[in-house]
């Protein structure tokens, strides 16, 4: 019972207060960087690059992603011809990192 209470009494300090020290600050108080935006400027420092993804791309990417997800639960089925094979999850995951790769290409 009393190294509950000696306990509670130390976990309840706090630690004492450091001494201030001068600012660690590298530029000065009040500047702002060159590539912000003016003050009151609603675009947040987006800039768009103007450029248009193709038609393709989005459906492309989905495909594959589904494509392989697919092969990938269907050898797990065992739904695939010649049964269970590492091929074939194999080609899932190639199928699968090839609709990310193509994830890339979106703008």
């Amino acid at each position: 019972m009393p190294f509950l209470v000696i306990a509670i009494y130390y976990g309840s300090m706090g630690k004492p207060p450091r001494e201030r020290t001068s600012s660690k600050r590298i530029t000065e108080k009040g500047t702002r960087p060159d590539n912000l935006p003016p003050v009151g400027s609603s675009s947040m420092g987006y800039v768009s690059s103007g450029k248009v993804t193709s038609r393709w791309v989005a459906p492309t990417m989905f495909g594959l992603l589904g494509l392989g997800t697919a092969m990938i639960i269907v050898n797990y089925v065992d739904l695939l011809p010649g049964g269970t094979s590492n091929w074939y999850l194999l080609g899932g995951l190639g199928l699968v990192l090839a609709g990310i790769v193509t994830a890339t290409q979106l703008h």
